[in-house]
């Protein structure tokens, strides 16, 4: 630029206040002057700059004071979008840094106690038959399954239960497999692995018909058997050898079609919430299922201490409702995660509350006066509310807690999640776990951030209710019953209202949520096997 402030060795030389040549002048006492430049767009600045000075402080800056503070927030600037720059640039290998460094000597989930170690360190020390069964506990396996091909039962599902069966001891187990609408290679499969199986067991393919299974009325009148209905029933099928093997069982391991390890399984029996005598305490215990590495699965049976439905499906889970008993729990690396229910793929049970014949009478007679709700043994159940559900795996949860005795469900249920167990659906997503969980203790910001911004976790009328309790119930009523014929029901033909009614609540108020799922008993080959029927909303 030309045109410079320029300072005599005395001075600043004086503008005439009234100046005929230019429009711009300023005058100030103390012998201090400004000479400036109409055509120096920069002195015209420093020029209205002054004026404000002056007439603030009555008084005029040195030329350096007053340049430094025309130019000092344009060089902020710069300095603030060279550092944002800089930034973004660098953030992602900051938090790649962090990742590594968490992974390596910050994992989540990965160090176990000493007793899951040296229970692991058994099974690799020999191959006796049994080696992981220290206390020869007598169990029960069972799974109801459904698959095509024989990808279960001919795969890694079938391989890993054999395993399992080693571990635990053949004389010491009793397996029960329970299948339903078995295609031709599913049955030969089937067979195959039946013959490999050295255990007392009970393997069954068979054809449940629908005639068997209770229906709920719906408001049109109409019979229809609720997904949950099924479901339930086809677990209690693969229980039906309980009530005639003659054995009685310390536990009852349930299997869903997870790919797993056996070891795990072993550790989820005999290693989660062990007392001073080096035995579980448990009445339920639970894996953890991955659909794939990073998201958790169960969320439909899965509820914290306090009843509440889960946050977003990823590392911790659990919402910050209420008193956080079951996030804190994660976040505190614990085996025995305090929860209401659960399932993951896998659960173990205190099996007397399935078989009361092994409950001495004293047990029983308490149980069944402290819990009219529940009928021993336990068995899988579904709702009979028309516009409510629950899965069968939450209700089961539900009354075994009900017929414990002694419980206090809002400190400890009993029913306990296994974070160190964890499960998969397929054996590419198992082979990641052991990774993808490493840095996982970084995801509860975020977490609890999307939770919030979701509205996690969803809203419950029934969560509070406890057995016993005097509530209404609500119940929908259409006002054309003929719109509800189901498969072809739209929002208008939805229109009724709701009535209210009391009643007494029963156990798992806690489990459910306003909704209608049904079987297609004779889908079309467009349609799904599963209905979710949409709830109606009131005549306005």
């Amino acid at each position: 630029m030309a045109s410079r402030l320029r300072r005599s060795s005395q001075d600043y030389e004086l503008l005439p206040r009234s100046s005929s040549e230019s429009g711009h002048s300023f005058h100030a006492s103390n012998n201090a002057s400004f000479k400036l430049h109409e055509n120096d767009p920069q002195e015209l600045l420093l020029l209205s700059w002054l004026r404000l000075w002056r007439c603030r402080s009555g008084s005029i800056p040195s030329r350096k004071t007053a340049y430094s503070r025309i130019s000092g927030p344009r060089r902020h600037r710069r300095r603030a979008v060279r550092l944002l720059y800089w930034l973004l640039i660098g953030l992602p290998y900051f938090l790649a840094l962090l990742v590594l460094f968490v992974a390596a000597f910050r994992p989540s989930y990965t160090h176990r106690p000493a007793h899951y170690t040296e229970l692991h360190e058994r099974t690799l020390r020999s191959s006796k038959p049994g080696r992981a069964n220290l206390y020869n506990e007598k169990v029960f396996i069972a799974a109801s399954i459904y698959e095509k091909g024989g990808f279960l039962t001919g795969g890694a599902w079938g391989e890993a239960i054999l395993n399992l069966v080693d571990l635990l001891g053949p004389e010491n187990v009793y397996l029960s497999v329970y299948e339903n609408d078995p295609d031709t290679k599913s049955k030969e499969s089937l067979e195959s692995f039946e013959k490999r199986v050295n255990c007392n067991s009970s393997i069954v393919a068979e054809h449940l018909s629908f005639d068997t299974i209770p229906r709920v009325t719906l408001p049109s009148g109409e019979k229809r058997i609720k997904r949950i209905a099924f479901l339930a029933e086809v677990r209690n099928r693969a229980l039906i050898p309980l009530e005639s093997s003659g054995i009685i069982f310390d536990k009852l391991l349930f299997i869903n079609d997870v790919i797993f390890d056996p070891v795990e399984a072993v550790q989820l029996l005999f290693s989660t919430h062990v007392g001073p005598d080096g035995r579980t305490q448990y009445g339920a215990a639970c894996a953890v299922d991955f659909i794939n590495p990073f998201k958790f699965y169960d969320r439909f049976a899965t509820r914290d201490l306090e009843g509440n439905s889960m946050g977003i499906p990823f590392f911790p889970w659990f919402t910050d409702a209420g008193s956080k008993a079951s996030r804190q729990d994660v976040l505190d690396q614990k085996d025995a995660v305090r929860v209401r229910s659960c399932w993951g793929g896998m659960t173990a049970f205190e099996a007397k509350w399935f078989q009361p014949s092994s409950i001495n009478r004293r047990e029983l007679a308490k149980a069944s006066n402290e819990s009219s709700h529940t009928v021993l043994p336990l068995r899988f159940r579904f709702e009979e509310d028309t516009f409510w559900d629950s899965s069968e795996c939450c209700l089961i949860h539900a009354d075994l807690q009900y017929v414990r005795s002694g419980l206090d469900v809002f400190n400890d249920s009993g029913i306990y999640m296994n974070p160190y167990i964890r499960v998969a659906y397929d054996e590419q997503t198992l082979g990641w776990l052991a990774l993808t969980r490493r840095p996982e203790r970084l995801y509860s910001f975020i977490h609890n951030f999307l939770d919030h911004m979701a509205g996690l976790p969803a809203s419950n009328p029934r969560r509070k209710e406890e057995p016993g309790d005097m509530v209404t119930e609500t119940v929908w009523k259409y006002d054309d019953p003929k719109a509800a014929l189901l498969g072809n029901i739209t929002a208008e033909g939805l229109k009724g209202s709701y009535h209210e009614v009391n009643r007494i609540a029963g156990p798992g108020g806690f489990c459910g949520g306003r909704k209608l799922l049904l079987i297609n008993e004779h889908p079309q080959e467009s349609e799904t096997k599963w209905a979710n029927i949409p709830i109606p909303i009131p005549t306005t």
